[in-house]
């Protein structure tokens, strides 16, 4: 493999539709495409004007029509990849799409890799990092708010802002070296001050950015919701009422579900991802102790813990523990099989949990479904009015803290009272991390990983 290929890929869905694109991208793009696309008027695309698109079919070697189609010319640098780039829309069944593809490819093109045509964009310097994932976030998109945010990444406003407080902080730096320099001609306390109030100044703005990381996240990969409760208590019902489909597996016998089941929820706009848990009991079982352990593990990590509770029974000590173990976390009780009668009412939750937020549902019955839905929505709230700029990943997030400790580090030499090398050095680290936000420096394989997330034909 070769950077510099001409590389080709199908660029919509397998599958059969009305239209579908082959992209090819690179030096020898549109000499490739020539060799199979043919017009009436004889004319090549190497002699027609960029960013025009003509009428033609695609023939094989033999000059037999493969199919008819639009052929899009776009000429570098004005494209994603910086490249020359042809798109050929044809039929969208699956034997034209493969039949182009593959006389693309006997022309001299490859078959691209996962992502390589951002890749390209990328290293061509077209977009940085975070719009590279702000790329991937389109198209994993499941929100309105998801969309938005990941188009306001790839507009650039993240980088925007990084790139403002990198040069505020090399002003310091310059500041630094200018003193270092020309000693007679700055006062080193003025110059302290100075830097103190300043560096401070971009610490407060720095932590406001990283206060964004976690609706960020939440927007991007949606609210994590642990659904917890004792076994045969309605977790899976409730699973199934919230999503309108029969999902997970419900029978009346206790331990039905053994391991996590995942689903996507969009409340109003809000994305939530709903874990369906195996019930917390003590138990024998190693094969049933190891979704228990799961379960445990979901309570930690979730943003929203719906704790669900029989409400036909007495309240038991597994009820209890759950309560417990969740009093710090967003969570919300929900007492379930209402339809039948009482035996655990709310002030027997409210005696362990005083602020608990209580639900009263019947998944026989869909009773207080929607009043559910709207205490879940209630608790996000915040992320529907979210900045136009946030720290939407957990890569983002580490270089952000990295760069913060570095201003930590500038700030207790400062008053230490240790030279004003240090605190360069440290400015100079935490302008590097904030670098690593856009991918200016970043590690090979890391940016590997990164592409393989792509399909083929992006």
């Amino acid at each position: 493999m070769n950077d510099l290929d001409t590389i080709a890929s199908i660029s919509t869905a397998i599958g059969m539709g009305a239209i579908g694109i082959i992209r090819v991208s690179g030096d020898r793009a549109i000499e490739i495409v020539d060799k199979i696309f043919k017009t009436s008027s004889k004319k090549t695309l190497i002699d027609m004007s960029t960013h025009t698109i003509h009428y033609g079919h695609i023939v094989d070697q033999n000059n037999e029509v493969i199919d008819e189609v639009l052929v899009m010319l776009m000429k570098a640098p004005r494209t994603f990849t910086r490249e020359d780039v042809v798109e050929i829309n044809c039929h969208g069944g699956i034997v034209p799409m493969e039949l182009i593809l593959m006389n693309i490819i006997k022309n001299g093109a490859r078959i691209a890799e996962r992502g390589e045509f951002t890749k390209r964009a990328f290293l061509n310097g077209r977009i940085d990092l975070s719009q590279v994932e702000a790329v991937m976030d389109i198209i994993e998109a499941k929100t309105e708010l998801s969309l938005k945010q990941a188009i306001n990444q790839l507009e650039g406003k993240l980088t925007r802002e990084i790139k403002k407080y990198q040069n505020e902080l090399m002003n310091l730096i310059a500041k630094i070296e200018v003193s270092i320099d020309y000693p007679e001609y700055d006062d080193e306390d003025i110059l302290i001050k100075d830097l103190a109030g300043e560096i401070k100044k971009i610490h407060q703005n720095l932590d406001q950015l990283l206060a964004t990381s976690n609706n960020g996240k939440m927007i991007r990969e949606g609210v994590k919701t642990a659904i917890v409760g004792k076994p045969n208590v309605g977790k899976s019902s409730l699973l199934n009422i919230l999503l309108e489909e029969n999902k997970a597996i419900v029978t009346d016998i206790a331990g039905t579900t053994r391991d996590v089941v995942e689903a996507y929820l969009n409340i109003d706009g809000i994305p939530f991802v709903l874990l369906d848990t195996a019930g917390i009991h003590e138990t024998q079982d190693i094969v049933e102790q190891i979704g228990i352990d799961r379960s445990k593990k979901c309570i930690q990590e979730a943003d929203l813990i719906l704790v669900i509770i029989d409400s036909s029974e007495e309240i038991t000590k597994e009820d209890i523990n759950l309560i417990n173990l969740t009093i710090d976390k967003n969570v919300i009780c929900v007492l379930n099989k209402t339809d039948l009668e009482f035996k655990t009412y709310e002030e027997n939750i409210l005696e362990y949990n005083k602020s608990s937020k209580i639900v009263n549902i019947s998944t026989k019955t869909s009773k207080g479904i929607d009043k559910l839905k709207i205490e879940m929505k209630n608790i996000f709230k915040s992320i529907e009015i979210a900045p136009n700029i946030a720290i939407s990943n957990q890569r983002q997030k580490e270089s952000l803290i990295k760069s913060i400790q570095s201003l930590d580090q500038a700030i207790l030499a400062l008053e230490r009272e240790l030279s004003v090398d240090y605190i360069a050095m440290d400015l100079h680290e935490a302008y590097g991390y904030l670098g690593m936000i856009a991918g200016e420096v970043l590690k090979e394989e890391i940016i590997d990983n990164l592409f393989e997330r792509f399909c083929l034909g992006k």
